[in-house]
């Protein structure tokens, strides 16, 4: 066994336990969910005030309970429509949050440049989560791209607790802009394939129209 596997194995054992756990408690996934976000809104704060290491530690606690929910749900045979979506609107919460403590703390530094730099990775952020949902629900699944949540969360940990966060917001913010361009790009394609199928079908349904010399005929 590897290194790696055996982190793995580790890791995964630690995290079964502590689904098991949570299930035993009686802890509703959905209070998980919500516990989550106000990890998230202290390592905002964190943010705000400069303290980067300790933020991307906190975040990296608010991910145990982001990574935890679901599986709870499961296992507790919790799992809804409205826990999927209140995980989903959550987690955008989530994401502004800690972008809104760096746009902070970069107006308290006065360094204008990064407050449009953490504007732009806000923007590019909300809007690769909802080309896909807009996506899905016109077409069947939209889950192209690659600047996805949990690398920009990923991406975030890296800034923080290595203080390289400029660096990362320009990755954010290229890469998440692309990533919504492709998912615009592959809509439009699966769209151009539905309306193409559909063409002939409403085509098939429309009436031919009367022979003009036979509405005379009956006239007659």
């Amino acid at each position: 066994m590897t290194y790696t596997s055996a982190i793995g194995h580790g890791c995964k054992w630690i995290l079964d336990r502590l689904v098991r756990a949570l299930a035993l408690a009686r802890i509703h996934p959905n209070v998980l969910t919500f516990i989550g976000l106000m990890i998230n809104i202290v390592a905002a704060v964190l943010f705000g005030n400069g303290a980067f290491f300790a933020a991307g530690l906190v975040i990296l606690a608010a991910g145990i309970f982001d990574m935890v929910d679901g599986r709870v749900a499961r296992v507790t045979n919790t799992v809804s429509h409205f826990g999927a979506f209140f995980d989903s609107v959550v987690d955008r919460y989530s994401d502004l949050a800690l972008y809104f403590g760096l746009l902070v703390y970069y107006a308290r530094i006065n360094r204008f440049f990064y407050v449009v730099l953490t504007a732009i990775v806000m923007t590019g952020s909300v809007m690769v989560s909802y080309a896909r949902a807009r996506a899905e629900s016109e077409i069947p699944t939209c889950k192209v791209g690659f600047m996805e949540r949990p690398e920009r969360i990923v991406l975030v940990i890296l800034g923080a607790l290595f203080n390289r966060m400029a660096p990362v917001l320009w990755v954010i913010a290229v890469l998440s802009n692309i990533t919504v361009v492709h998912r615009i790009v592959y809509t439009l394609r699966e769209t151009r394939k539905l309306d193409l199928a559909i063409a002939p079908a409403a085509g098939a349904a429309t009436p031919a129209a009367p022979d003009p010399g036979l509405l005379e005929r009956t006239a007659r």
